[in-house]
């Protein structure tokens, strides 16, 4: 059974992390007015205000951010407290968090999650799909699916699956505009841009022979998602880069075309990352083995 402080430790960084006392108690199952008097305890308790409060959301105050940061870490050590004691003589149980990118979580990390759910019937799995990068140890997440190499040096990391980036455009687009044969020749194309996190986006960095070369592209077309971008390529509106991932099955089919493939674009291998390496429950090893699993055969390119 939870003890009191720590029920009211997982309230406040769940009301936190809604910023909404009804969504708080929606989650919790209770009614509003006791999501309400389960605050106004704490804070008497506490004998400070930990939110400001409007009519539909919260915000925190320092003392509430103060407070924020220690339970997210007290909770964490809880939960490697147990796991460290329990994990290597019961099978995998509990909460786990997975964080992944917005279209990859839903189209291809969510049917891993179903099929994990299947094998490990006690592990509770939340999913949350985001664009940009969270930091997991403040926001209490467990594991993180990325492409690419995250900046948060904290972070531990194994590799999922390798995952070449190229230049490509289709045949539609080549037979009217002509094949560039150098990098100076991408100026006088039409490129199409992703737009990801701060990245410069106008801006594409390619390898060749050990140097590197920045290129300055340019196009009337952009967007943050991945799939319309490729949607663009495949109607014909410019040069793009996107992965092998991405592309493999229209490489195959002809739909797409590799240009300048002695240039290389940095690599956007999938990882996958957590914050502690040490004394990792059983639910995390074992999500983390399934899914190196499911991209051993599936992937592009083998996974190593």
């Amino acid at each position: 059974m939870k003890t009191e402080v720590a029920s009211q430790l997982e309230f406040f960084v769940l009301l936190a992390r809604h910023g909404s006392l009804a969504a708080a108690a929606r989650a919790l199952d209770l009614t509003p007015p006791a999501a309400t008097k389960r605050l106004s305890q704490l804070e008497a308790r506490l004998g400070v205000r930990l939110v400001n409060r409007t009519t539909r959301h919260i915000s925190l105050t320092s003392e509430g951010e103060t407070y924020l940061h220690h339970a997210t870490r007290i909770l964490a050590e809880i939960r490697e407290m147990e796991d460290a004691v329990s994990s290597s003589h019961s099978v995998p149980k509990g909460l786990l968090r997975v964080n992944a990118t917005l279209g990859f979580g839903r189209t291809t990390i969510a049917p891993i999650v179903s099929s994990f759910a299947k094998r490990y019937p006690h592990v509770e799995v939340q999913l949350d799909v985001t664009d940009r990068p969270v930091d997991l140890v403040e926001s209490g997440i467990d594991l993180a699916i990325r492409f690419g190499e995250l900046p948060d040096k904290r972070l531990n990391a194994r590799r999922v699956m390798s995952n070449r980036r190229f230049l490509c455009a289709s045949p539609r687009y080549l037979e009217k505009h002509g094949t560039p044969t150098s990098l100076a020749d991408l100026a006088r194309h039409t490129c199409i841009l992703h737009r990801q996190n701060d990245d410069a986006y106008g801006v594409w960095r390619l390898a060749h022979n050990g140097r590197t070369e920045s290129v300055k592209v340019h196009g009337m077309l952009s967007s943050n998602d991945g799939d319309i971008v490729l949607g663009w390529a495949l109607d014909g509106h410019g040069i793009l880069v996107r992965s092998e991932w991405d592309l493999a099955k229209y490489l195959e089919s002809g739909r797409l075309r590799v240009v300048l493939p002695e240039f290389a674009q940095p690599s956007a291998d999938l990882f996958v990352y957590y914050p502690n390496k040490r004394n990792q429950s059983a639910r995390a090893r074992a999500f983390i083995d399934f899914l190196i699993d499911h991209f051993k055969d599936g992937g592009p390119a083998d996974a190593s």
